[in-house]
């Protein structure tokens, strides 16, 4: 099993779009490359800690490559946001790949290079080794699944 840390804006569309993907075999939401330790919810909404809404994923890469789920992830945001995505606003809400695995940096900027050539304008999504991820607060998790008419600013059927 494989993993990467995808941010996307509110994390709880990012969650259930890659859940439905075969070969992923586990998702969480949480908090990513921030200073504060152990942060909540309403602190990362604060702006002040650093932390970025972020989606783990596990998956098995004999059924789903790295490359693949970049170009989904690609697909549903736009990389050209900075600290935006949807009707959501604030560095919690910027984009990021981050990665455990120095060999998916090879992939990784492969595929953004590839996206970049379809836009005018930088793609802004950060790429950084993750420092660290603190687990969301239970009723985030899995968020769209427990309230199927939630917000999200995904398309699901991208």
């Amino acid at each position: 099993m494989k993993e990467i840390y995808l941010a996307g804006g509110c994390f709880w569309g990012v969650e259930e779009y890659f859940s439905r993907i075969k070969g992923v075999e586990d998702t969480q939401v949480g908090y990513a490359n921030g200073s504060a330790k152990t942060p909540s919810y309403e602190q990362v909404c604060t702006g002040t800690t650093g932390h970025v809404e972020t989606t783990y994923l596990k998956y098995d890469e004999s059924q789903v490559s790295l490359e693949t789920l970049l170009k989904k992830f690609y697909g549903i945001i736009d990389p050209t946001l900075l600290n935006r995505q949807g009707g959501d606003i604030g560095s919690q809400y910027r984009t990021g790949i981050y990665y455990l695995d120095i060999e998916d940096l090879d992939t990784i900027n492969k595929v953004t290079a590839e996206e970049q050539a379809k836009y005018n304008k930088p793609i802004v999504t950060e790429i950084e080794r993750l420092l660290c991820f603190y687990e969301a607060e239970e009723y985030h998790q899995d968020y769209l699944k427990k309230n199927p008419n939630g917000y999200c600013h995904i398309d699901m059927d991208a």
